[in-house]
């Protein structure tokens, strides 16, 4: 009796768009590997879940989410006459569906604390060449785009630039899971007016306020959700959190954790050091992983790592100043002081408890320049093109710097 096919071809049910189609069976086929499997236990917004208790999305609805919106954006750009052949769209299939794959748990913690000196577009990179070697090279083309290397440049940008597939997906997904309406913006317009000239991807005039609005969007969105100040304290503290637990494993404690946490913890990981194994094990580290170690390290002996790892369980987070001007030195060591006195620790601890940083966003870079299309043919930058003011003023980095500590 012949083996029944599986049906590869498969249509999903998106809270944002409603039925989201697969395009191929390759696409299926990836998206059944482990390796994308593992995006569905990453969350898309880290502890953003702490401020807003909707935005439990993972990266996995994202990812899904931006092969739709491709296919969309495709089908557009030929409807206008732009030349894009059967290979390229799958290329860009691919390459957006794999773009956040190299993500570690909680999104951006790993980056800042057990993994040092690599980025995750860089373990995506990582992720996709060993993906093209077991798909027997049909990942090639796809891997070219990602990097920005191939020659046709705007296939590139719809995975890459200030208005690509990615941000088009992430603003109206968070601001659905987060009920954050200000980031509710028309991706559809967006990509209906989308357009190719001169190698460039444009839009046309008639979307203009479009991308306005998407500017001002991401401008509020960034503020009021991606750097939130209680998301940002949740944050830093499990850095705090995995960087202490780093610090006691080089000392020779022997922690809890799972064996793919094990190993974070045990190796000094860089981008020179990020080896087959090393992927393999990272392809196996997820937010799990590091929750279930966390709500253990409760009963540790270590003052500094129990205490850090009650209040994230518990949320009893720290009190977060935020200000325009750098915070005084004088104040963050007499805070570091007070507290190491109050929780009975080396002074020496203390930055795990009492820190500084800065924030910075940039709404839009004018470097790279969104083109809106006129009716003659020609381009010009939408800050130039706007009759809106404050787009100049969104070009300008905003930077703020804030203090953490205990209540």
């Amino acid at each position: 009796m012949k083996k029944k096919k599986p049906n590869k071809l498969k249509i999903l049910n998106d809270p944002i768009y409603g039925f989201i189609q697969i395009p191929n069976s390759l696409i299926f086929d990836i998206i059944e590997h482990p390796y994308f499997q593992r995006l569905r236990r990453i969350t898309q917004m880290g502890f953003s879940n702490f401020v807003y208790p909707g935005a439990n999305h993972t990266r996995f609805h994202h990812a899904i989410g931006c092969v739709h919106l491709m296919q969309k954006a495709i089908r557009v750009l030929r409807f206008k006459q732009i030349d894009i052949s059967k290979d390229e769209e799958d290329a860009l299939y691919i390459a957006i569906l794999l773009h956040d794959i190299g993500h570690g748990a909680f999104s951006h913690a790993l980056e800042h604390s057990i993994v040092n000196g690599i980025s995750h577009e860089e373990i995506s990179l990582k992720f996709m060449r060993k993906l093209n070697d077991e798909f027997d090279g049909k990942l090639e083309l796809a891997i070219k785009i990602f990097e920005g290397k191939y020659s046709r440049k705007f296939l590139c940008q719809l995975i890459s630039s200030q208005l690509d597939i990615d941000r088009l997906d992430y603003l109206k997904r968070d601001s659905f899971y987060t009920g954050v309406t200000e980031g509710n913006i028309s991706s559809d317009r967006l990509i209906v007016m989308m357009n190719v000239k001169d190698d460039e991807l444009v839009i046309e005039k008639k979307g203009i306020y479009s991308v306005e609005k998407f500017l001002i969007a991401r401008r509020l969105m960034y503020w009021q959700v991606y750097l939130h100040k209680t998301g940002l304290v949740a944050e830093n503290m499990l850095v705090n959190v995995l960087k202490r637990a780093k610090e006691l494993t080089e000392k020779g404690e022997n922690l809890y954790a799972s064996t793919a946490l094990k190993y974070f913890l045990h190796n000094p990981i860089t981008f020179d050091n990020f080896s087959d194994k090393t992927l393999s094990m990272f392809s196996k580290l997820d937010d799990y992983d590091i929750l279930s170690a966390i709500k253990e390290w409760t009963n540790h002996t270590d003052k500094v790592l129990a205490e850090l790892s009650k209040m994230i369980v518990d949320r009893r987070l720290f009190k977060i100043e935020i200000q325009k001007e750098p915070i005084d030195s004088v104040k963050i060591t007499n805070k570091k002081n007070q507290f190491a006195k109050k929780l009975s620790i080396l002074e020496s601890e203390s930055y795990y408890f009492v820190f500084s940083q800065k924030i910075e966003n940039q709404a839009y870079n004018k470097k790279s320049p969104i083109l809106i299309l006129n009716k003659k043919g020609k381009l010009k930058d939408i800050a130039k093109a706007s009759d809106q003011l404050n787009l100049e003023a969104l070009s300008k980095p905003v930077v703020k710097y804030f203090l953490c500590y205990p209540k």
